[in-house]
């Protein structure tokens, strides 16, 4: 049987960094100076050293110490690997600061994000920006991501969450899709393609315009994944998508998409941007944060009729 595995029990770095800086100088009162040390705070831990390998790595003369055959062994090693270090701990420092990772749902990433995402980068090109999607929420403590664009309540333990956003939930299609088929009222959609058709969504806005609807699609439907998806499909002349305009206000600005009836329903989530709260003050995170809530402040939308006491859609769409 293989005995049990010994950790390898190494010198305190404290003594080894001594040790590198007086082998250097050769002296030990230049390591002191160096180090920001007292001479006999050196001779403490070379001492120490010592007494870990049993052997003396310095022969101690007058006014200066030279190293022993031993010594003079561990030098090279020992100076090549603290060099190492240092370059590890000053790269990764380097890219703490320079790197700015954000994570976000897909469709957020792909049909809000993106787009704008090119001004920020010019106007802050000492980052490297850094984008992941991400259907599972984001740990801040275990996972290497710098602020999150969520979509929920705004309540997250132990981060900030500052809002974007408001989401609302309407049928948005191509323009040459609404005047082919002439949809203007609720009612004229029983009647067209939706897309994804099956999603609770659908049913939700219809009952709130009060409209039975037990079966829904029009002549051809297709099931999509992703509200993405879905708005590919409807600027092409494809369907009535169900989707969040807020993420398409480039769109719907450009007039690539319209609004296939004029019914709006609110969301009864949001979308937000969150970051470690002990994290707060960090320029990057300062920096990005500002400019997410003026690029969602400068892209609201004008939005058709919205209910008062009805139209909310349940949280989780």
């Amino acid at each position: 049987m293989a005995p049990p595995f010994q950790p390898l029990k190494l010198p305190p770095l404290a003594a080894v960094r001594v040790f590198e800086a007086a082998a250097r100088h050769q002296n030990f009162t230049r390591a002191a100076e160096e180090l920001g040390m007292t001479q006999a705070a050196v001779s403490y831990q070379v001492r120490l050293l010592e007494d870990r390998v049993g052997a003396a790595l310095f022969v101690r003369q007058p006014r200066q110490v030279s190293l022993t055959p031993l010594g003079q062994r561990l030098a090279g090693p020992v100076a090549k690997a603290l060099a190492d270090i240092s370059t590890v701990f000053r790269e990764v420092c380097e890219e703490n600061q320079t790197a700015l990772t954000i994570s976000a749902l897909q469709t957020m990433a792909i049909t809000w994000l993106s787009p704008r995402l090119g001004q920020f980068q010019e106007e802050n090109p000492q980052f490297e920006v850094r984008v992941r999607t991400s259907e599972h929420l984001v740990d801040f403590a275990t996972e290497a991501v710098d602020l999150a664009l969520r979509y929920g309540a705004g309540e997250w333990p132990g981060a900030i969450a500052e809002k974007l956003f408001d989401c609302h939930y309407a049928p948005l299609c191509s323009p040459e899709l609404r005047e082919r088929l002439n949809l203007r009222r609720p009612e004229d959609l029983l009647q067209a393609p939706l897309l994804s058709p099956g999603d609770a969504s659908w049913k939700t806005w219809f009952a709130d315009v009060g409209i039975d609807a037990p079966k829904l699609g029009g002549p051809a439907t297709m099931a999509l994944q992703m509200q993405a998806m879905s708005i590919q499909a409807a600027l092409r002349g494809h369907g009535v998508a169900m989707a969040i305009p807020e993420l398409f206000a480039y769109d719907i600005a450009a007039g690539r998409l319209v609004f296939a009836a004029e019914h709006v329903i609110r969301d009864a989530w949001a979308y937000w941007i969150v970051y470690p709260q002990e994290r707060q003050r960090e320029r990057k995170i300062k920096l990005f944060r500002d400019w997410a809530l003026a690029e969602a402040s400068a892209g609201s939308l004008t939005l058709p009729v919205i209910p008062g006491s009805r139209g909310l859609m349940a949280p989780g769409f």
